[in-house]
């Protein structure tokens, strides 16, 4: 987190500067997406992306640009703020798998579980590095799948990714 929003986030919660500056940064307000929720521990974040003239292609559906664009880079953001400064973390790749065409709000549900970081932590501390894939569903109001998207993770030990940057430079 940049040192400015750190000092911020101490007075008013991290959690809660991130949905508005969420809300208020141009990168992700073009995207069309909106938060809706942010726990507390990062672990839950919940976001909508409404079907209106700033999110509809040329047929009147969704563009689905928007519907990978509004999940782009909300588990790497959880992660860094659940992990901490010990761990790097980068979005690595992702694929998007469109079901249906997107004729109403959607929603996405972005959850981290304890078994999750357990899983992480450990197989950090052992392998210092690893691909993890986690997935994202784009559904409407009743749950019904619109797009399914697979986000690839980066994660490593913030020693051991220093130290393989310094050999290949």
């Amino acid at each position: 987190m940049h040192p400015l929003l750190e000092k911020a986030a101490t007075k008013i919660g991290k959690a809660r500067l991130l949905k508005w500056f969420l809300k208020l940064s141009p990168m992700y307000r073009s995207t069309g997406g909106r938060l809706i929720e942010v726990s507390d521990d990062f672990k839950l974040v919940k976001i909508k992306l409404p079907l209106n003239y700033k999110t509809k292609n040329y047929v009147g559906t969704l563009y689905g640009g928007h519907m990978y664009s509004c999940v782009d880079g909300i588990y790497m953001v959880q992660l860094i703020n659940i992990l901490g400064k010990e761990y790097v973390v980068w979005d690595k790749a992702a694929t998007i798998k469109f079901r249906r065409p997107g004729t109403t709000t959607l929603y996405a549900t972005f959850i981290i579980t304890d078994k999750l970081l357990a899983e992480i932590e450990q197989t950090i501390q052992t392998q210092k590095e690893k691909d993890f894939i986690l997935n994202v569903n784009l559904v409407d109001k009743d749950g019904k799948i619109y797009a399914e998207v697979e986000k690839v993770i980066y994660i490593a030990d913030k020693e051991y990714y220093k130290a393989k940057r310094r050999e290949r430079k």
